[in-house]
């Protein structure tokens, strides 16, 4: 079964396709697929290796994670929840996050992962949507949920790993009494699996269901950005939250279907430091870092001279990466990272693979093998090299979602005859590398040029005062709209007309005369996604409130 999807190393990437066709079988469980396969061939292997930074790791083995996923699926099962019900999982990194996901698949039934950071109502607007009946958290989820249950009539239960309180379920009280077997349901590969969250970058939130087959769907690319995993000696991490696609489908579940061990833990709120430290420690050999983490981490001074890494390969993807970023990697950590693009509906179809020689700065590389992706117009007309359109993906194709969660409209309106579009502006070079320049909603239009704030925003973070920064369009009379930045200084950088100045010229001199950001404005904070993605949105309403004041 490990075969199904795995692609055969090649001298190219063409060479790659031509030889790679999809083996999807009829039945399929993402549970029984990378966990009980591997505990019945290789019980002792591990599978997840907890990071504690002054103590050895704490290590799970394959056979210990289908006991543990086995209970809880027995416990599911027996608080009246049945195949096709949801189950939301609000936890951190954790071997219990695993274990959840792995129990929910085996048992029939539809994860639903919520970013623990959420607030309340963001919790309340997802559940509510997703008609989840049964919650398991931790203590500050626990919290939340509390302070909601009374407005979530379809939620009868709350299993919580710490703190438990009268009314709830205690999670390792409840799993003890529960057999260390459990019978998989027979899932056909097309039965839904998990619903995943858009962003909410703009608009509200949409729940992408996904089929068990999302996993088979993911292989290639996994393969392609981490070069041909699963290689002797790789060991697997990101800091992103596994309640993303990116941390769930690019790490944590391909990771363990290839018998990879996954690191985890220890990082509460991302630290550059911190995540050297951990990558030391664990030994780790391949991460998927975004775009916004790797900036933070380019702050780190010679982290080579002072970490030893074992690292093999890094993936990036979830917003535009940058050529500034992708030449420090390389020179700092000997790395040339592989950008991939993909979307929460459709996610890891286009890539990079160094290996394979398809690698080009400020690129996201080329289409996946086994999928059929292409730069289009909006009616679905293919456009040419070099002229702007939207990413769209062709349907069918198994990475794709089944639609969003009791939404026909919208998921009607996400396709254009059989593309799927996705929103996202980009231009394919003569070589066939596809260039991301921003979201429908981000592109700036300044003077008649159409600007992706991905290379304003990486050129920012090259200037030694900027930790970070989000580029946005202010409206205006003569240019359509100007770009703005709003940038957060690191320490010891002290906000002023003279320095705001010097970060403008900085970006003109680096970027282009006619696209640096006219106006800065020094913020303290830049809130992010859980995913790790700016919010362009709210700066973008606040350039917007700013330039109606003005006129």
């Amino acid at each position: 079964m490990r075969e199904i999807a795995r692609l055969h190393p090649a001298k190219t990437l063409e060479e790659v396709a031509a030889s790679f066709e999809w083996l999807l079988p009829e039945r399929f469980n993402i549970g029984v697929a990378v966990c009980d396969l591997h505990a019945r061939e290789n019980p002792d292997a591990s599978a997840l290796l907890q990071w504690r930074e002054d103590e050895a790791p704490g290590v799970t083995s394959y056979g210990e994670l289908r006991s543990l996923s086995n209970r809880l699926a027995n416990l599911l099962v027996s608080l009246g929840a049945k195949p096709g019900d949801r189950v939301g999982i609000i936890l951190p990194q954790s071997l219990e996050a695993a274990a959840s996901h792995i129990a929910i698949y085996k048992a029939g039934m539809i994860a639903v992962p919520l970013a623990r950071l959420f607030a309340p109502d963001a919790l309340e607007f997802r559940l509510r949507r997703a008609g989840v009946s049964v919650v398991i958290t931790f203590a500050d989820g626990a919290r939340k949920i509390r302070s909601i249950r009374e407005r979530l009539p379809e939620l009868r239960h709350l299993v919580v790993t710490e703190g438990a309180t009268e009314g709830e379920t205690d999670f390792a009280a409840a799993i003890a009494g529960q057999s260390e077997e459990f019978v998989p349901a027979d899932t056909r590969a097309d039965d839904p699996a998990l619903i995943i969250f858009t962003s909410g970058t703009t608009g509200q939130p949409k729940g992408a269901l996904h089929a068990h087959r999302v996993l088979l769907g993911h292989l290639p690319g996994v393969q392609i950005h981490h070069e041909f995993l699963p290689q002797p000696g790789d060991l697997a991490w990101t800091p992103a939250d596994w309640a993303w696609a990116g941390g769930l489908l690019n790490i944590l579940l391909p990771s363990l279907y290839y018998g990879v061990p996954v690191a985890f833990g220890g990082l509460e709120k991302f630290d550059a430091e911190k995540a050297f430290k951990l990558m030391e420690q664990m030994r780790v050999a391949n991460c998927f870092i975004p775009p916004t983490a790797l900036r933070l981490m380019r702050q780190v001074e010679a982290p080579a001279k002072r970490f030893r890494l074992n690292l093999r390969t890094i993936g990036s993807g979830g917003e535009s990466l940058g050529r500034d970023t992708f030449e420090w990697a390389k020179r700092q950590l000997g790395i040339s990272v592989n950008e991939f693009y993909g979307q929460t509906e459709c996610n890891l179809v286009l890539s990079s693979c160094a290996r394979l020689g398809v690698i080009r700065p400020g690129a996201i590389g080329k289409p996946v093998p086994g999928h059929r992706v292409a730069i289009v117009r909006r009616d679905g007309t293919p456009c040419p090299p070099g002229e702007r359109g939207e990413v769209a993906v062709a349907r069918p194709d198994p990475v794709m979602f089944l639609g969003y969660w009791r939404d026909e409209k919208a998921t009607h309106e996400k396709f254009v005859g059989d593309w799927m579009m996705t929103g996202d502006q980009c231009e394919v070079d003569e070589d066939g590398y596809f260039h991301f320049v921003g979201r429908d909603d981000d592109i700036i239009n300044s003077a008649g040029y159409r600007v992706g704030p991905g290379e304003i925003e990486d050129s920012l973070a090259t200037h030694p005062a900027v930790k970070l920064s989000v580029a946005v369009g202010k409206p205006d009379p003569l240019r359509t709209e100007i770009v703005k930045a709003y940038v957060v200084l690191k320490p010891g950088f002290i906000p002023s007309t003279s320095l705001a100045d010097e970060i403008k010229a900085h970006v003109k001199a680096r970027v282009a005369a006619n696209i640096y950001p006219r106006e800065i404005d020094f913020v303290d904070e830049i809130p992010l996604t859980t995913t790790g993605k700016v919010i362009r949105r709210t700066f973008r309403e606040m350039a917007r409130a700013e330039a109606a004041k003005v006129g």
